[in-house]
């Protein structure tokens, strides 16, 4: 029940007043059309006093206690979710915006000297393993090839030709053996002749020529014998000196050999293959340029095989170990969310691997958090789609949440106990 209350009084206290007893507040005396103008004046959709009388009964602080109370449980309710979120996932969240794509970009260099000849290649245009990237011009390379080739040849040649005089020098030293056999037979006769002359000549039954005779024919077959051994002594040795020559032969050619593949090496090093799968990019030379032997060619970007390269702060270190789940936000692809995976922690910093690491034995030593690199593979899914570049900035946030094995023990990751 509201009280009655004049127009000055209502408006300056803005507040509802109860009305007196015996009396009641008739809301039929207000017509459905000026219920519904008070409504698009914007005036209070709330029913008052003034809706039967005229007169203001009604105050704002039916409207604010509820809007407060409102944005009171919607930000309790938002802070609620945002601690159940904090405390389920959000603590076990390590994250670092200090990590870009990286890839293992190949070099491609001149192994030989020349002139480019041509580079059938345009850039930025995928290529595979063994397609050909440049030439450089072979003609000095196939006339030395050539000419190795022809030196190889020739002293194959001397090799055959001083196989063939060891064969001729083997026939001569078996014929040396046949004619010392022939020596010892004749020998072996005279001798025999000589004991019959000289039993003979003892009992005086043979004249003292006979004897003398045979005494001489003893002593030339010794000789003849001799003169035999001589010989194959003779042939034995030349025999081993065209061994020897045949020897020396075959390994100036083995060098020969050696030389030509060295020649065909060089020239097939005119032609520039691409070692692997890749993109041909960041080309140094053009057509007719001179170019020496360890220059850089391009470069070649295997867009199918890159990966993240994370620097997370040594304080960070801990929580992390290889096969947590790793959510990355690419700069570049802000629509396209990607799952990876921590392959592996470097052993050391990036300054340990500097080319001057820097010394702490200093007297003004100033400490300041270090940080590592950590590997994080993506889905060969998405490297395959080659959308991610070598260079491109991104954010990483590793889920350190331990996983509840089967036996209810709670293991760091899925991966637990492999070694970092």
């Amino acid at each position: 029940m509201y009280r009655e209350h004049d127009d000055e009084t209502a408006s300056s206290s803005q507040s509802l007043l109860p009305i007196p007893q015996g009396r009641s507040l008739d809301l039929r005396a207000e017509s459905r059309p000026a219920r519904a103008r008070s409504l698009h004046d914007g005036e209070s959709p709330f029913i008052t006093p003034q809706s039967a009388t005229g007169r203001i009964l009604s105050g704002p602080w039916l409207g604010k206690p509820s809007l407060i109370a409102g944005a009171v449980l919607l930000a309790l309710g938002a802070g609620s979710a945002a601690g159940g979120y904090w405390w389920m996932t959000g603590r076990y969240i390590v994250s670092t915006d200090d990590a870009y794509v990286r890839a293992h970009n190949t070099t491609l260099a001149s192994k030989v000297a020349g002139y480019i000849d041509s580079i059938p290649v345009g850039d930025n245009a995928r290529v595979k393993a063994g397609d050909v990237i440049a030439t450089i011009d072979n003609g000095d390379y196939k006339l030395a090839a050539d000419a190795a080739r022809e030196k190889v040849a020739t002293e194959q040649a001397t090799v055959d030709r001083i196989g063939r005089q060891v064969i001729a020098q083997q026939a001569n030293v078996d014929q040396a053996k046949a004619q010392m056999t022939s020596a010892q037979a004749a020998a072996t006769r005279t001798q025999l002749e000589f004991e019959r002359q000289q039993a003979l000549a003892a009992q005086k039954y043979a004249s003292q020529q006979a004897f003398e005779q045979a005494t001489s024919n003893r002593d030339q077959a010794a000789a003849a014998v001799e003169s035999a051994q001589a010989a194959i002594d003779a042939a034995v040795a030349n025999l081993d000196v065209f061994k020897a020559q045949q020897q020396e032969a075959a390994r100036t050619l083995d060098e020969l050999k050696t030389a030509l593949a060295k020649a065909e090496r060089d020239l097939s090093f005119t032609v520039i293959r691409a070692p692997v799968d890749g993109v041909f990019s960041n080309r140094a030379v053009e057509t007719g340029d001179y170019v020496q032997t360890g220059q850089r060619i391009a470069a070649l970007v295997p867009l199918h095989d890159v990966y993240i390269e994370a620097n997370f702060k040594e304080t960070q270190l801990a929580r992390l170990s290889p096969g947590q789940h790793v959510a990355v936000s690419v700069d570049a692809l802000p629509e396209d969310a990607i799952d990876g995976t921590v392959s592996s922690l470097s052993p050391a910093s990036g300054a340990v691997f500097s080319l001057l690491p820097p010394d702490n034995a200093t007297g003004n030593f100033t400490k300041i958090v270090q940080r590592l690199p950590v590997r994080i593979d993506v889905p060969a899914t998405v490297a395959a789609q080659r959308l991610l570049r070598p260079g491109m900035s991104v954010v990483v946030s590793v889920n350190t949440k331990p996983v509840r094995s089967a036996g209810g023990a709670e293991t760091r990751t899925a991966q637990a106990g492999a070694a970092r």
